[in-house]
């Protein structure tokens, strides 16, 4: 039986952290920042946890590392 490949673009978008969690980057952060509260902005800088419908599927793409 061949190995499972880890999706690439996953591995470059998501990662474990040391509890288990997967975080990831936050939306609505790449364009149109001018109409954007600064302080919101500051916020969604800082990684966020996947949500709780998403976990699976993203452990699924991350064979390798999400399952450890």
């Amino acid at each position: 039986m061949p190995k499972m490949k880890t999706h690439s673009g996953s591995k470059k978008r998501f990662h474990k952290t040391a509890s288990g969690k997967l975080r990831g980057r936050h939306s609505n952060r790449s364009h149109i920042l001018e109409k954007k509260a600064p302080r919101g902005k500051g916020q969604l800088g800082r990684p966020a946890e996947s949500a709780k419908a998403d976990r699976s599927r993203v452990k699924g793409l991350l064979p390798g590392k999400a399952g450890r």
